[in-house]
Protein backbone atom coordinates (compact mmCIF):
# COMPACT_ATOMS: atom_id res chain seq x y z
CA UNK A 1 0.00 0.00 0.00
CA UNK A 2 1.57 3.21 -0.65
CA UNK A 3 2.26 5.72 1.07
CA UNK A 4 0.09 9.39 0.76
CA UNK A 5 1.28 12.53 2.23
CA UNK A 6 -1.65 14.84 3.72
CA UNK A 7 -1.97 18.09 1.43
CA UNK A 8 -0.80 21.91 1.81
CA UNK A 9 -3.60 24.32 2.18
CA UNK A 10 -5.09 26.02 -1.08
CA UNK A 11 -3.56 29.43 0.91
CA UNK A 12 -0.45 27.83 0.37
CA UNK A 13 -0.40 26.95 -2.78
CA UNK A 14 -1.48 30.31 -4.16
CA UNK A 15 0.74 32.27 -1.78
CA UNK A 16 2.88 34.12 -4.51
CA UNK A 17 6.87 33.71 -4.75
CA UNK A 18 8.54 36.82 -3.70
CA UNK A 19 9.85 38.31 -7.31
CA UNK A 20 12.80 40.32 -5.54
CA UNK A 21 13.98 37.21 -4.38
CA UNK A 22 12.84 33.89 -6.76
CA UNK A 23 16.53 34.83 -8.15
CA UNK A 24 18.94 33.98 -5.61
CA UNK A 25 19.65 30.21 -6.81
CA UNK A 26 21.01 31.50 -10.14
CA UNK A 27 23.22 34.45 -8.40
CA UNK A 28 24.15 31.70 -5.89
CA UNK A 29 25.56 29.59 -8.80
CA UNK A 30 27.03 32.17 -10.17
CA UNK A 31 28.95 33.24 -7.16
CA UNK A 32 30.42 29.85 -7.33
CA UNK A 33 31.33 30.36 -10.75
CA UNK A 34 33.70 33.10 -9.24
CA UNK A 35 31.17 35.62 -10.98
CA UNK A 36 31.03 39.36 -8.91
CA UNK A 37 27.50 40.43 -8.82
CA UNK A 38 25.82 44.12 -8.21
CA UNK A 39 22.90 43.12 -6.44
CA UNK A 40 20.23 45.60 -7.21
CA UNK A 41 17.42 43.75 -6.74
CA UNK A 42 16.41 44.39 -3.19
CA UNK A 43 16.34 47.30 -1.39
CA UNK A 44 19.25 46.81 0.98
CA UNK A 45 21.06 49.70 1.51
CA UNK A 46 25.20 49.84 2.23
CA UNK A 47 24.74 52.97 4.35
CA UNK A 48 26.12 52.53 7.93
CA UNK A 49 23.51 52.02 10.76
CA UNK A 50 23.82 55.04 12.82
CA UNK A 51 26.38 54.02 15.60
CA UNK A 52 23.42 54.96 18.44
CA UNK A 53 21.69 52.18 17.36
CA UNK A 54 24.39 49.93 17.58
CA UNK A 55 25.65 50.83 21.21
CA UNK A 56 22.37 51.03 22.46
CA UNK A 57 21.99 47.05 21.99
CA UNK A 58 25.83 46.54 23.12
CA UNK A 59 25.94 48.52 26.04
CA UNK A 60 22.49 47.60 27.44
CA UNK A 61 22.35 45.83 30.77
CA UNK A 62 19.13 43.62 30.36
CA UNK A 63 20.10 40.07 32.72
CA UNK A 64 16.32 39.11 31.55
CA UNK A 65 15.45 39.71 27.69
CA UNK A 66 12.01 39.99 28.89
CA UNK A 67 8.71 40.23 26.70
CA UNK A 68 7.64 44.15 25.85
CA UNK A 69 3.97 45.11 25.97
CA UNK A 70 2.73 44.27 22.85
CA UNK A 71 1.93 47.05 21.79
CA UNK A 72 5.70 47.71 22.01
CA UNK A 73 7.49 49.77 24.77
CA UNK A 74 6.12 53.03 26.10
CA UNK A 75 9.25 54.68 26.79
CA UNK A 76 10.08 54.48 22.57
CA UNK A 77 6.62 55.02 21.66
CA UNK A 78 6.12 58.04 23.92
CA UNK A 79 9.52 59.54 21.85
CA UNK A 80 7.99 58.14 18.42
CA UNK A 81 5.44 60.53 18.85
CA UNK A 82 8.05 63.40 18.87
CA UNK A 83 9.66 62.08 15.76
CA UNK A 84 6.16 62.20 14.39
CA UNK A 85 6.11 65.31 15.29
CA UNK A 86 9.06 66.99 13.18
CA UNK A 87 6.44 66.03 10.05
CA UNK A 88 3.60 67.79 11.68
CA UNK A 89 1.98 64.35 12.41
CA UNK A 90 0.49 64.74 16.11
CA UNK A 91 -0.47 61.55 17.75
CA UNK A 92 -0.57 60.45 20.99
CA UNK A 93 1.16 57.04 21.88
CA UNK A 94 -1.46 55.14 22.26
CA UNK A 95 -1.94 55.56 18.91
CA UNK A 96 1.32 53.46 18.03
CA UNK A 97 1.55 49.61 17.86
CA UNK A 98 5.33 48.28 17.61
CA UNK A 99 5.05 45.72 15.17
CA UNK A 100 7.80 43.17 13.64
CA UNK A 101 8.53 45.32 10.79
CA UNK A 102 6.53 46.94 8.64
CA UNK A 103 5.54 43.38 7.25
CA UNK A 104 3.72 42.53 10.69
CA UNK A 105 2.17 46.39 10.64
CA UNK A 106 0.71 45.43 7.16
CA UNK A 107 -0.59 42.51 7.77
CA UNK A 108 -2.46 42.94 11.03
CA UNK A 109 -3.88 46.26 9.25
CA UNK A 110 -5.09 43.92 6.79
CA UNK A 111 -6.51 41.12 9.31
CA UNK A 112 -8.05 44.23 11.93
CA UNK A 113 -10.06 46.17 8.51
CA UNK A 114 -10.84 43.21 6.08
CA UNK A 115 -12.78 40.40 5.89
CA UNK A 116 -12.32 37.44 3.73
CA UNK A 117 -13.51 38.69 0.24
CA UNK A 118 -13.17 41.97 1.15
CA UNK A 119 -11.51 44.40 -2.03
CA UNK A 120 -8.68 46.33 -2.00
CA UNK A 121 -7.74 48.92 -4.49
CA UNK A 122 -3.50 49.16 -5.07
CA UNK A 123 -2.12 51.59 -7.74
CA UNK A 124 0.44 49.39 -9.31
CA UNK A 125 3.63 48.81 -9.76
CA UNK A 126 3.49 48.06 -5.79
CA UNK A 127 5.35 46.76 -3.60
CA UNK A 128 5.15 42.60 -4.19
CA UNK A 129 4.79 41.74 -0.95
CA UNK A 130 1.57 43.58 -0.34
CA UNK A 131 0.39 40.46 -2.79
CA UNK A 132 1.39 37.99 -0.20
CA UNK A 133 -0.14 40.28 2.75
CA UNK A 134 -3.13 39.89 0.94
CA UNK A 135 -3.95 36.38 0.29
CA UNK A 136 -2.86 35.85 3.80
CA UNK A 137 -5.63 37.92 5.05
CA UNK A 138 -8.16 36.39 2.19
CA UNK A 139 -8.23 39.91 0.81
CA UNK A 140 -8.60 40.38 -3.19
CA UNK A 141 -6.15 43.14 -4.48
CA UNK A 142 -8.01 45.20 -7.40
CA UNK A 143 -4.92 47.13 -8.93
CA UNK A 144 -5.45 50.55 -10.67
CA UNK A 145 -2.57 50.97 -13.41
CA UNK A 146 -0.11 53.57 -13.40
CA UNK A 147 1.96 54.30 -16.50
CA UNK A 148 6.27 54.39 -16.39
CA UNK A 149 5.19 57.21 -19.45
CA UNK A 150 3.81 59.43 -16.56
CA UNK A 151 6.42 58.54 -14.08
CA UNK A 152 3.87 56.53 -12.40
CA UNK A 153 1.87 59.37 -11.36
CA UNK A 154 -1.19 58.23 -9.33
CA UNK A 155 -4.07 57.42 -11.68
CA UNK A 156 -6.71 59.99 -12.13
CA UNK A 157 -9.82 59.03 -9.61
CA UNK A 158 -11.83 57.71 -12.39
CA UNK A 159 -10.21 54.74 -13.13
CA UNK A 160 -10.66 53.90 -9.18
CA UNK A 161 -14.02 54.36 -9.34
CA UNK A 162 -14.44 52.48 -12.18
CA UNK A 163 -13.23 49.21 -9.77
CA UNK A 164 -15.56 50.32 -6.68
CA UNK A 165 -17.89 47.81 -5.63
CA UNK A 166 -20.22 46.83 -2.37
CA UNK A 167 -16.77 44.33 -1.59
CA UNK A 168 -14.68 47.57 -1.87
CA UNK A 169 -13.20 48.16 1.56
CA UNK A 170 -9.96 50.23 1.08
CA UNK A 171 -7.41 52.09 -0.90
CA UNK A 172 -3.42 50.91 -0.25
CA UNK A 173 -0.71 53.31 -1.49
CA UNK A 174 2.81 53.66 -0.69
CA UNK A 175 4.48 56.87 -0.93
CA UNK A 176 7.62 57.47 -1.80
CA UNK A 177 6.90 54.35 -3.37
CA UNK A 178 8.77 51.18 -3.92
CA UNK A 179 9.39 50.36 -6.38
CA UNK A 180 8.83 53.20 -8.68
CA UNK A 181 10.04 56.28 -6.07
CA UNK A 182 7.40 58.32 -7.09
CA UNK A 183 6.29 61.19 -4.69
CA UNK A 184 3.12 61.83 -4.44
CA UNK A 185 1.35 65.59 -4.82
CA UNK A 186 -1.02 67.33 -2.16
CA UNK A 187 -3.49 67.26 -5.45
CA UNK A 188 -3.32 63.84 -6.02
CA UNK A 189 -3.26 62.62 -1.60
CA UNK A 190 -6.44 65.50 -1.84
CA UNK A 191 -8.34 63.88 -4.52
CA UNK A 192 -7.70 60.11 -2.78
CA UNK A 193 -9.34 61.73 0.53
CA UNK A 194 -12.40 62.92 -0.74
CA UNK A 195 -12.46 59.48 -2.69
CA UNK A 196 -11.78 57.83 0.65
CA UNK A 197 -14.80 60.07 2.74
CA UNK A 198 -17.17 59.15 -0.14
CA UNK A 199 -17.11 55.62 0.01
CA UNK A 200 -16.04 55.40 3.23
CA UNK A 201 -13.04 53.26 3.09
CA UNK A 202 -10.01 52.74 4.61
CA UNK A 203 -6.72 54.37 3.57
CA UNK A 204 -4.07 52.30 4.38
CA UNK A 205 -0.58 54.13 3.43
CA UNK A 206 2.99 52.68 3.63
CA UNK A 207 5.44 55.58 4.69
CA UNK A 208 8.54 54.01 5.61
CA UNK A 209 10.74 56.23 2.85
CA UNK A 210 9.20 59.57 4.11
CA UNK A 211 12.98 60.72 4.65
CA UNK A 212 14.18 60.39 1.27
CA UNK A 213 12.69 63.33 -0.70
CA UNK A 214 13.95 64.52 -3.09
CA UNK A 215 14.73 68.14 -5.29
CA UNK A 216 13.15 70.38 -2.99
CA UNK A 217 9.63 68.05 -3.38
CA UNK A 218 7.20 67.93 -0.16
CA UNK A 219 6.60 64.54 1.48
CA UNK A 220 2.40 65.15 2.90
CA UNK A 221 1.35 62.09 4.92
CA UNK A 222 -1.89 60.70 5.33
CA UNK A 223 -2.19 62.04 8.49
CA UNK A 224 -2.11 65.57 7.34
CA UNK A 225 -5.31 64.80 5.84
CA UNK A 226 -8.18 66.48 7.10
CA UNK A 227 -11.57 64.75 8.07
CA UNK A 228 -10.83 61.00 7.58
CA UNK A 229 -8.98 60.64 11.18
CA UNK A 230 -10.61 57.44 11.53
CA UNK A 231 -9.90 56.00 7.78
CA UNK A 232 -6.65 56.48 8.01
CA UNK A 233 -3.75 53.60 8.75
CA UNK A 234 0.18 54.99 8.75
CA UNK A 235 2.77 51.69 8.20
CA UNK A 236 5.78 52.74 9.18
CA UNK A 237 9.21 51.03 9.83
CA UNK A 238 12.87 51.66 10.91
CA UNK A 239 14.46 49.62 8.10
CA UNK A 240 15.23 51.95 5.10
CA UNK A 241 15.43 55.42 7.75
CA UNK A 242 18.17 53.42 9.85
CA UNK A 243 19.36 51.14 7.14
CA UNK A 244 17.98 48.36 10.07
CA UNK A 245 16.55 46.31 7.76
CA UNK A 246 17.25 43.11 10.25
CA UNK A 247 16.11 44.63 13.75
CA UNK A 248 12.73 43.57 12.02
CA UNK A 249 10.61 47.19 13.96
CA UNK A 250 7.81 48.54 11.99
CA UNK A 251 5.12 50.74 13.35
CA UNK A 252 1.07 50.44 12.80
CA UNK A 253 -0.08 53.81 13.66
CA UNK A 254 -4.14 55.53 13.97
CA UNK A 255 -6.52 57.46 15.28
CA UNK A 256 -8.86 55.20 14.88
CA UNK A 257 -9.71 54.12 18.51
CA UNK A 258 -11.57 50.98 17.12
CA UNK A 259 -9.15 49.59 14.81
CA UNK A 260 -6.21 50.35 17.78
CA UNK A 261 -8.39 47.93 20.32
CA UNK A 262 -8.64 45.33 17.83
CA UNK A 263 -5.29 45.42 16.30
CA UNK A 264 -3.70 45.28 19.90
CA UNK A 265 -5.69 41.63 19.92
CA UNK A 266 -3.41 40.62 16.91
CA UNK A 267 -0.14 42.06 18.59
CA UNK A 268 -0.89 39.92 21.78
CA UNK A 269 -1.70 37.08 19.47
CA UNK A 270 2.31 36.83 18.50
CA UNK A 271 3.40 38.22 22.01
CA UNK A 272 5.58 41.31 21.78
CA UNK A 273 8.11 43.10 19.02
CA UNK A 274 11.79 42.46 19.35
CA UNK A 275 13.50 43.60 22.55
CA UNK A 276 16.65 44.11 21.37
CA UNK A 277 15.44 45.74 17.78
CA UNK A 278 13.06 48.70 20.30
CA UNK A 279 16.27 48.98 22.53
CA UNK A 280 18.66 49.89 19.01
CA UNK A 281 15.06 51.84 17.71
CA UNK A 282 14.69 54.13 20.93
CA UNK A 283 18.30 54.98 20.95
CA UNK A 284 18.67 55.88 16.84
CA UNK A 285 15.62 58.40 17.55
CA UNK A 286 18.31 60.60 18.65
CA UNK A 287 20.51 60.31 14.99
CA UNK A 288 21.17 63.91 13.87
CA UNK A 289 19.97 65.34 11.51
CA UNK A 290 23.50 65.83 9.49
CA UNK A 291 23.17 61.93 9.27
CA UNK A 292 20.22 62.05 7.29
CA UNK A 293 21.40 65.20 4.91
CA UNK A 294 24.27 63.15 4.24
CA UNK A 295 22.33 60.10 3.23
CA UNK A 296 19.60 62.14 1.20
CA UNK A 297 22.92 63.84 -0.50
CA UNK A 298 24.43 59.80 -1.32
CA UNK A 299 20.75 58.77 -2.86
CA UNK A 300 20.62 61.82 -4.77
CA UNK A 301 24.41 61.52 -6.47
CA UNK A 302 23.56 57.73 -6.70
CA UNK A 303 19.68 57.93 -8.39
CA UNK A 304 20.96 60.95 -10.80
CA UNK A 305 23.50 58.55 -12.17
CA UNK A 306 21.78 55.57 -12.56
CA UNK A 307 19.06 57.74 -14.60
CA UNK A 308 21.61 59.58 -16.44
CA UNK A 309 23.37 56.39 -17.55
CA UNK A 310 20.60 54.11 -18.02
CA UNK A 311 18.47 57.00 -20.45
CA UNK A 312 21.99 56.98 -22.52
CA UNK A 313 21.49 53.36 -23.24
CA UNK A 314 20.03 52.86 -27.07
CA UNK A 315 16.26 51.69 -26.31
CA UNK A 316 15.98 51.93 -22.59
CA UNK A 317 13.88 54.96 -20.75
CA UNK A 318 13.74 55.39 -16.94
CA UNK A 319 11.58 58.03 -15.46
CA UNK A 320 13.85 60.15 -12.73
CA UNK A 321 12.21 59.31 -9.11
CA UNK A 322 11.26 61.80 -6.42
CA UNK A 323 11.37 59.46 -3.30
CA UNK A 324 13.03 56.77 -1.71
CA UNK A 325 15.50 54.75 -3.75
CA UNK A 326 14.19 52.41 -6.46
CA UNK A 327 13.40 53.52 -9.99
CA UNK A 328 11.74 51.02 -12.67
CA UNK A 329 13.30 50.91 -16.36
CA UNK A 330 11.94 49.76 -19.25
CA UNK A 331 14.39 47.66 -21.65
CA UNK A 332 14.47 47.09 -25.05
CA UNK A 333 13.88 42.88 -24.45
CA UNK A 334 11.23 40.17 -24.45
CA UNK A 335 10.68 39.32 -21.50
CA UNK A 336 12.13 40.56 -17.83
CA UNK A 337 12.39 37.45 -16.00
CA UNK A 338 13.79 35.40 -18.94
CA UNK A 339 16.41 38.24 -19.54
CA UNK A 340 17.38 38.95 -15.06
CA UNK A 341 18.21 34.67 -15.26
CA UNK A 342 19.94 35.21 -18.35
CA UNK A 343 22.02 37.74 -16.52
CA UNK A 344 22.71 35.00 -14.14
CA UNK A 345 22.93 32.36 -15.71
CA UNK A 346 24.75 33.08 -19.17
CA UNK A 347 26.21 37.04 -18.71
CA UNK A 348 29.35 38.14 -17.80
CA UNK A 349 31.31 41.37 -18.61
CA UNK A 350 35.33 41.07 -16.73
CA UNK A 351 33.82 38.38 -14.49
CA UNK A 352 30.85 40.79 -13.46
CA UNK A 353 27.16 40.77 -13.82
CA UNK A 354 24.44 42.08 -12.37
CA UNK A 355 21.61 40.89 -10.72
CA UNK A 356 17.85 42.77 -10.80
CA UNK A 357 14.26 42.31 -10.05
CA UNK A 358 11.85 41.58 -13.34
CA UNK A 359 9.18 44.35 -12.60
CA UNK A 360 6.03 41.98 -13.64
CA UNK A 361 6.24 40.72 -10.40
CA UNK A 362 5.01 43.93 -8.90
CA UNK A 363 2.31 44.59 -10.93
CA UNK A 364 -1.09 42.10 -10.19
CA UNK A 365 -2.33 42.77 -14.04
CA UNK A 366 -1.39 39.94 -15.70
CA UNK A 367 0.92 40.60 -18.70
CA UNK A 368 1.55 44.41 -17.09
CA UNK A 369 5.61 45.10 -16.71
CA UNK A 370 6.76 42.46 -19.01
CA UNK A 371 9.52 44.60 -20.50
CA UNK A 372 10.65 46.63 -16.77
CA UNK A 373 12.87 46.06 -14.53
CA UNK A 374 13.12 47.29 -10.83
CA UNK A 375 16.83 48.77 -9.92
CA UNK A 376 17.42 49.17 -6.59
CA UNK A 377 19.78 52.03 -5.95
CA UNK A 378 21.42 51.20 -2.90
CA UNK A 379 25.05 50.28 -4.00
CA UNK A 380 28.08 53.06 -3.49
CA UNK A 381 28.66 54.39 -7.15
CA UNK A 382 32.18 52.64 -8.09
CA UNK A 383 29.55 49.80 -8.19
CA UNK A 384 26.82 51.07 -9.85
CA UNK A 385 29.24 52.52 -12.53
CA UNK A 386 30.53 48.70 -13.13
CA UNK A 387 26.65 47.77 -12.78
CA UNK A 388 25.60 49.88 -15.39
CA UNK A 389 28.52 49.07 -17.57
CA UNK A 390 27.51 45.60 -17.55
CA UNK A 391 24.10 46.25 -18.04
CA UNK A 392 24.59 48.13 -21.41
CA UNK A 393 26.44 45.28 -22.40
CA UNK A 394 24.22 42.98 -21.89
CA UNK A 395 21.68 44.83 -23.75
CA UNK A 396 23.82 44.57 -26.91
CA UNK A 397 24.35 40.84 -26.73
CA UNK A 398 20.89 39.76 -25.32
CA UNK A 399 19.46 36.99 -27.39
CA UNK A 400 16.20 38.48 -26.55
CA UNK A 401 17.05 42.10 -27.44
CA UNK A 402 14.63 43.81 -29.21
CA UNK A 403 15.81 46.24 -30.94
Amino acid sequence: MGYSMPSISNKALQMPASPIRKLVPFAEAAKKRGLKIFHLNIGQPDIETPASFLDAIKNNQLKIVEYSHSAGNESYRRKLCDYYKTFQINIDYNDIIITNGGSEGISIAMQTCFNPGDEIIIPEPFYANYNGFSRAADVIVKPVRSFIETGFALPPIEEFEKIITPKTKGIMICNPGNPTGYLYTKAELEALRDLVKKHNLFLLSDEVYREFCYDGKEYISVMHLDGIENNVILLDSISKRYSACGARIGALISKNKEVMSAALKFAQARLSPPTYGQIGAEAALATPASYFAEVKKEYVERRDFVIDALNKMNGVFCPKPSGAFYCIAKLPIDNADKFCQWLLEDFNFNQQTVMLAPAAGFYSTPGAGLNEVRIAYVLKKEDLASAMNCLKEALLVYPGKTI
